[in-house]
């Protein structure tokens, strides 16, 4: 009886074919798995800077009761990423004919944006309320 021990060529080259098809999905899936991870961090900074930018809104005593503004974070906040941030901010709940002094809840409402290197420009909202005060008409207004 002759015996061979060993594999045939046949055997080698399907072999070779599975690892080689299993290999590309290893790498394909790695590759995403890497996109995602840096667009989830653009996200997590997105929102780092949407609460710094918000809680400065929220700290700030003279800012008037309806307004808008918007600006840009410095380079080294953003990892040299181009972001910015707009904001809106107007009465939520005022009374009517409301006199000066009277308290009021002040509605703001900021995006924040970013235009990543590879991929077009993203942004998140977000919402804040803070108390206010119906300012004191101007000298010489009429009434």
């Amino acid at each position: 009886m002759n015996r061979r021990s060993g594999f045939t060529l046949l055997e080698v080259l399907v072999a070779t074919l599975i690892m080689g098809i299993a290999v590309a999905g290893l790498i394909g899936g790695l590759s995403q798995a890497t996109k995602n991870a840096a667009r989830l961090t653009d996200y997590d900074r997105a929102g780092m800077l949407a609460r710094t930018q918000m809680n400065e809104f929220l700290a700030d005593s003279l800012m008037p009761l309806a307004g808008a503004a918007e600006g840009q974070f410095p380079a080294g906040m953003t990892g040299q990423m181009p972001s910015g941030w707009r904001a809106e901010w107007r009465p939520f709940e005022m009374p009517p004919q409301a006199p000066p002094g009277t308290m009021v809840l002040v509605r703001i409402d900021l995006e924040v944006w970013w235009q990543p290197a590879t991929g077009t420009r993203r942004s998140i909202r977000v919402e804040g309320f803070k108390r206010g005060y119906v300012p004191q008409p101007p000298e010489g207004a009429s009434k």
